[in-house]
């Protein structure tokens, strides 16, 4: 049997740590990212833009772009240890954590990761429910008016978009997706770019540019902090895709180096998704000024042509029903691993059924895989029909991603991997770096939990 793996192994049909040869390039991992990254966060910047203005408001979306980069750039080092292109594997973020900061940090990371990861995935059920209810609310208009009442309750949609997640989510891995990754990334351009057409013919028609340099006038100044705190983390939501570098990077193939194709694709992916982003949020500010929706495609600020804006809520829920998928193996990995250990003869937990059915190819089913993530689907949709405010929770989540996630593990990782000492230039430069994102995430965690309370109670 050792001869046999080791066969294999030196002919290409295993990888060097005996899984099955990765086969991931550069551009299945640039899907990957754009499907992580433009998602429903892209709908909200028309409003982030507008609430910080015309000046502070494409500036932020172009400084999280940098943040973004570098924060993948340092983690992407870390994919292997000790030496980034020859260690030994780290196969999530949580495992670089562990080997290069120690097990109370990597606790702490492991928490903060499923929670983001686990709230992303809520914000995800009710925006794409919204998605479904504008498209009703859109062909109403058309046929009722402009005026008419047109409302609908969304709970259906939640619901609807649950059951299609229960099936999905029996995709085994990350090394199973990369079709649902192409397609979804498809989808996410499809309707960047509808929105973006909008908001030009919209300025068009309006035959100026609406806005001002202090963006969205408030009736107190703390009002408009707690706007601009809230933009903020929304912004923060809708860039950083840190926490699930190392699980696109460990379906790359090798040669070349995994860290070298990951920089490359994030940066054709970070330059793709921050063109669609200034156009989504510019422009979207520029067609409606002051009374820019707070979502762009279900805030009914565009009307006609009615089929389009149908066309592009269609594209929305089919971009998260694969983006629901990458923010939620990582968990559903975790827990199986975990349960494996475990529990390593229980036969409800490693034994697999196969099932074949008419015109379909056949299927592996496992007891645990079904009902913890059918249990797990159950919950985020169940969570965001308690709390179904758009902007107020992809602020807050994107507030709690940020500085700890995106910014704090991978400088302090990258002070270990590359062997930094205190107080060099290098050293001095990423502590600055991570204390000014810090301050970020202190405000839009702030503005985000005032809005959301504030939505609540009214």
């Amino acid at each position: 049997m050792a001869v046999q793996h080791s066969f294999e192994v030196a002919n290409g049909s295993y990888d060097d740590d005996g899984h099955p040869r990765r086969t991931g390039t550069l551009w299945s991992c640039v899907a990957h990212i754009i499907t992580a990254v433009i998602g429903s966060g892209v709908l909200s910047l028309a409003w982030s833009t507008s609430q910080l203005g015309w000046i502070a408001g494409p500036v932020t979306l172009l400084c999280f772009a940098i943040v973004t980069y570098v924060s993948v750039y340092l983690i992407s080092d870390c994919y292997r240890c000790p030496d980034s292109v020859t260690g030994t594997r780290n196969y999530c973020y949580m495992d670089a954590v562990r080997v290069n900061l120690g097990r109370k940090h990597t606790w702490f990371c492991g928490l903060l990761q499923y929670l983001s990861l686990y709230g992303t995935c809520i914000a995800y059920v009710f925006t794409t429910a919204s998605s479904m209810r504008a498209i009703q609310r859109s062909n109403c208009y058309h046929k009722e008016g402009h005026q008419a009442a047109c409302d609908y309750g969304d709970t259906f949609y939640m619901l609807l978009f649950g059951l299609v997640q229960i099936v999905v989510s029996q995709i085994p891995d990350f090394h199973n997706m990369e079709w649902l990754s192409v397609v979804a990334a498809l989808m996410s351009f499809t309707y960047s770019f509808i929105g973006f057409s909008l908001g030009v013919a919209k300025v068009i028609e309006n035959g100026k540019i609406m806005g001002s340099i202090t963006g969205v006038p408030a009736s107190s100044l703390a009002n408009k902090l707690w706007l601009v705190f809230q933009a903020l983390g929304d912004i923060a939501f809708a860039y950083p895709y840190s926490i699930i570098v190392l699980e696109i990077q460990d379906t790359l193939k090798s040669p070349p180096p995994e860290n070298k194709t990951m920089k490359r694709a994030s940066k054709v992916a970070i330059f793709v998704t921050t063109f669609f982003y200034l156009c989504c949020g510019c422009f979207g500010y520029a067609a409606f000024g002051n009374d820019t929706p707070g979502n762009l495609l279900t805030g009914f600020g565009f009307y006609e042509p009615y089929w389009l804006i149908d066309f592009a809520n269609a594209c929305i829920v089919l971009h998260l029903v694969g983006g629901y998928q990458i923010f939620s193996q990582p968990i559903f990995a975790f827990a199986e691993g975990w349960f494996a250990k475990k529990f390593p003869n229980s036969g409800f937990v490693i034994n697999f059924y196969t099932f074949k059915l008419p015109l379909l190819p056949g299927f592996q089913l496992n007891l645990l895989r079904l009902c913890f993530r059918t249990a797990y689907v159950i919950s985020t949709t169940g969570i965001a029909m308690l709390f179904p405010y758009f902007n107020s929770v992809l602020g807050l989540l994107g507030a709690l991603n940020f500085w700890p996630l995106t910014i704090y593990f991978p400088v302090e990782m990258y002070f270990v991997q590359k062997k930094i000492g205190a107080w060099t230039r290098k050293w001095i430069v990423l502590r600055t770096f991570s204390f000014v994102c810090f301050l970020v995430t202190v405000v839009g965690f702030i503005g985000s939990l005032e809005g959301l309370i504030s939505a609540k109670l009214s």
